[in-house]
């Protein structure tokens, strides 16, 4: 559990895997590996997003089964289990969580366990963002479809690694999905279909944004070591989480690039860090607001704030030639000059991410492949990120050749030094 593990031996290890991926054939016409329609689920993450995306990957579809767990810390990995087994146990689900002794493992490398499992048809991946491009690297290597959480990486190296997967991806026809659901969403997906049908003319602006209150926090404990408490309080240190901007805004975001069928061309943002200032809060801001501007000059205003006592919102708003939409969870409206539409949703788009992956991986609908897609996305949010923390105005094609990596040189439990909170004005641009 805490042996140590460098960034080059964890891609040696992807390569391996990749290596023998090639022999191994993805699913074909709504066949496993086995010749059954059973798909077998891998949960790499085991805290409450990743049990909580297994048990969505249950409800989809009923011919699904856990059968591989792996997380940093045994801890986790027992309490996810544990949960899963008593769901399993109300809803009558008991031979649907089969995982063995030797089907657990924890540690820095035990996504490299999991994913040399035979036994292993698709894989959740739910670390901490800052591991997802190594770990989609390596499942995609390994011949496994994906449900990826958002954000795809937390900086342009990790991006640019998980666009190069997505490619090896549509080569091996693996099925992959994100979880951007609003993508997946009825009332967002009806919504999109009339903008795309003109009903409020030509996109002139957007405004986006998550404003909410504070998070959880995880106090260090005296026996964790500076890493494993990083680890364990991941969503305050931008090597882990990308900021809330990346971790969280990235959904709104994500919409507005929908919207625009692709990403902007530049960003000029500002923030700070005015109220999470204690030293539990990591090195990252509390608040951002970014002027984001796409190719054909659209401007789009991205605000997202997480302190408590202000002013909440959690929606996207798109004004065209001829109306205006707005959108969120569970509501979409469009007001125009012949007086508008409006649709409620009732779906959990939760559930309906995982019911369409396997419908792709069961060539029951055009396969699926999400992953580029999430990766502009959140290096979108990476783009507003690097111009707020340095002041200044940074362009697209500067944030996809960035050389900025945050990742540790080394992964092991033991000391982990992280840079201070950004300065703009004296942070460099990388």
């Amino acid at each position: 559990m805490h042996d140590p593990i460098s960034r080059r031996d964890a891609m040696k290890t992807a390569a391996v895997l990749g290596a023998s991926a090639l022999v191994a054939p993805a699913f074909g016409a709504g066949l496993s590996r086995r010749g059954s329609d059973l798909i077998r689920i891998g949960v790499i993450g085991c805290g409450g997003r990743g049990t909580g995306a297994a048990i969505n990957a249950l409800e989809a579809d009923p011919g699904t089964r856990v059968v591989a767990l792996a997380d940093l810390v045994a801890d986790r990995l027992t309490a996810s289990l544990n949960n899963l087994r008593s769901q399993a146990e109300q809803r009558g689900w008991t031979d649907r969580i089969d995982v063995a002794d030797d089907h657990r493992f924890t540690g820095f490398d035990a996504y490299t366990g999991l994913l040399a499992l035979p036994s292993v048809d698709a894989v959740i991946l739910a670390t901490p963002p800052g591991f997802r491009p190594a770990h989609f690297e390596s499942a995609v290597g390994a011949g496994k479809h994906v449900f990826m959480e958002k954000p795809a990486a937390v900086d342009p190296a990790g991006v640019r690694k998980v666009i190069a997967a997505a490619r090896t991806a549509d080569e091996k026809e693996l099925s992959v999905v994100a979880g951007t659901q609003r993508r997946h969403q009825d009332n967002y997906l009806q919504l999109m279909g009339r903008i795309t049908a003109g009903e409020i003319g030509e996109i002139v602006s957007a405004r986006c944004y998550w404003n909410q209150g504070g998070l959880w926090v995880k106090e260090r404990a005296p026996e964790q070591t500076e890493m494993e408490w990083q680890c364990r309080n991941w969503l305050y240190f931008c090597w882990l989480s990308g900021d809330h901007i990346t971790e969280q805004h990235v959904h709104n975001i994500d919409v507005i690039n929908w919207t625009k069928g692709g990403p902007p061309a530049k960003a000029v943002g500002m923030g700070g860090r005015q109220v999470r200032t204690d030293a539990k809060y990591g090195n990252i801001f509390d608040h951002f607001a970014i002027d984001f501007e796409y190719p054909d000059g659209t401007p789009l205003l991205s605000m997202c704030r997480q302190i408590d006592g202000c002013a909440g919102k959690v929606q996207e708003d798109i004004v065209g030639t001829k109306g205006s939409a707005m959108a969120r969870p569970g509501l979409s409206v469009i007001k125009n000059e012949r007086g508008g539409w409006r649709t409620r949703g009732s779906e959990n788009p939760y559930v309906t991410e995982h019911v369409d992956l396997f419908a792709s991986i069961r060539g029951a609908s055009p396969r699926l492949n999400e992953a580029k897609r999430v990766a502009e996305s959140t290096l979108t949010a990476i783009m507003g990120r690097m111009s707020a923390y340095t002041g200044k105005e940074v362009t697209w094609e500067q944030a996809m050749s960035s050389e900025l990596d945050l990742m540790p040189t080394t992964l092991a439990f033991g000391p982990n030094e992280v840079p201070p909170p950004p300065t703009p004005g004296r942070t460099p641009l990388i």
